[in-house]
């Protein structure tokens, strides 16, 4: 047997109010949309859903991880391989990448489940992250927002089983990018909402019921994908789901249209309030449906202690202008070029491949190395040991990044170039008595203080020769 063994999830801590955008285009909505920080992207975000479903797993049990995403950073080059290191799991595991749908999540799970099922992993991690770049003043500008999900399959300490499942594919074009567009495209709305998704989705539901003898009132929650809230609870009520009682709401005010990552995240939702014996209906949608019939056991209180959907919500920063918006997704256009382009060239970010690859093990894993003669931990990795000069025999890799820190001591610049000023740089005293010298990022400019918690975080530090750059950064702990 195969099933969920834990669950997690990511939220972008920064917030963009929809009457902001309302201010600027006129109309405007209600509620708000997550948004990555300017050093975010799909990578970064499946790692910390990664990082928040692992809690407590022993990262080398973890076989497989699959990552699915419309949005990932390179066009050629697998983004599963960075979310495995990140992750710090073991390299001898099946990486694979999932895209082009926003079924990618879902599909990614079921080869999951296939492979445990198969014996060809024991445990596999699916994680799905999506942030989408819609155009501005455009409808999609308001709807779209960012976010992650991560699920881990095994085959023992299950807390969801996985009863029963169905599958179709669709040619339908509703939504859709090309190689060489920024921006989603979608045909006319009622014609993508009556004939695509709400006559899919009815239509999958309805087969489903039949083919395994149930009704909606045979699930204590309905979990499923939905472009927009009106045809969300049109199709829950179409089927017999109650939208008040049984339909877990899928965070359009809140967080937005997560893409790909929508469906999962709306489950994990429904997964922090499920009780043992719950039965939830879970379903996507994306050039063809999957519906599932899932069931939560006894397990599913050993794994409340997740920041999950309810955590992120209440761990947020709300950006004060459409401006910061605009910087933050790289929507400004200026006559110079980019500003790497144009700065000195001795302060231009600058990309060494074969450095990048020597260094790998703290660049990507954050390893630091313990010395077994002064018992001293140091980052990053080392020849000698810092304290006592030990040789590198008597230095071990040691990971840090789930290490919680405190804030030692800070630097602010308000002259340093950077997208997000000022640059704030940190020595930060992690547990074990290690101290890490990094930049802050996802911080209230307002509240830091010395001594107060901090935490690792995975971010893109800079793009240059077309290379995405990442590396550790620290921030204030989310909890």
């Amino acid at each position: 047997m195969a099933g969920i063994v834990s669950y997690g999830a990511y939220i972008p801590m920064y917030r963009l109010s929809r009457a902001i955008l309302g201010q600027v285009w006129g109309g405007g909505g209600k509620g708000e949309k997550a948004i990555c920080n300017c050093d975010e992207d799909s990578i970064t975000m499946a790692v910390e859903a990664g990082a928040d479903c692992l809690k407590g797993t022993d990262r080398k049990s973890v076989d497989a991880v699959y990552f699915a995403s419309t949005t990932a950073p390179f066009k050629e080059k697998q983004s599963a391989s960075f979310v495995a290191a990140a992750l710090d799991l073991r390299e001898d595991i099946i990486a694979s990448d999932f895209g082009n749908s926003m079924r990618s999540g879902t599909l990614a799970l079921r080869a999951a489940l296939d492979a445990v099922k198969a014996g060809s992993a024991k445990k596999a991690l699916v994680v799905v992250a999506d942030c989408r770049l819609p155009a501005p003043n455009t409808a999609l500008e308001g709807a779209l927002g960012d976010g992650a999900a991560a699920l881990l399959i095994g085959n023992s300490d299950i807390a969801v089983e996985v009863e029963a499942s169905a599958y179709t594919s669709s040619e339908f074009l509703d939504l859709w990018r090309l190689e060489t567009d920024r921006f989603p495209r979608q045909w006319e709305e009622r014609f993508i909402l009556d004939e695509g998704y709400e006559a899919h989705m009815k239509k999958a539901f309805a087969s489903f019921f039949k083919a395994n003898k149930l009704t909606a009132k045979d699930f204590t929650k309905a979990a499923f994908y939905g472009p927009n809230a009106r045809s969300h609870q049109a199709v829950a009520t179409a089927v017999g789901i109650d939208t008040k009682t049984q339909l877990q709401a899928p965070l359009f005010d809140t967080v937005g249209h997560t893409g790909a990552a929508m469906a999962l995240m709306t489950l994990v939702a429904a997964l922090e309030e499920a009780k043992p014996g719950d039965r939830i209906l879970f379903g996507n949608y994306g050039d063809g449906t999957d519906v599932s019939a899932l069931k939560a056991t006894q397990a599913i209180e050993k794994i409340r202690d997740r920041r999950g959907i309810k955590r992120h919500l209440a761990s947020k920063v709300m950006l004060e202008n459409y401006g910061k918006y605009l910087t933050f997704r790289n929507l400004i256009v200026s006559d110079d070029g980019p500003s790497w382009q144009t700065a000195p060239p001795m302060t231009r970010p600058r990309t060494a491949l074969t450095a990048m690859w020597r260094d790998r093990n703290w660049v990507y894993r954050c390893h630091g190395h313990h010395c077994k003669k002064c018992g001293k931990t140091q980052f990053p990795l080392q020849k000698r040991c810092m304290y006592c000069q030990a040789e590198e025999k008597y230095l071990e890799e040691v990971p840090l990044s789930d290490r919680k820190g405190v804030l030692f001591t800070y630097s602010m610049d308000e002259r340093t170039a950077v997208i997000d000023p000022p640059n704030i740089l940190a020595a930060v005293n992690l547990e074990g008595e290690v101290r890490i010298f990094s930049q802050v990022t996802d911080r209230d400019v307002k509240n830091i203080k010395v001594g107060m918690p901090m935490e690792m975080t995975f971010r893109r530090i800079h793009d240059a020769l077309g290379v995405h750059n990442y590396f550790w950064k620290c921030r204030p702990a989310r909890d």
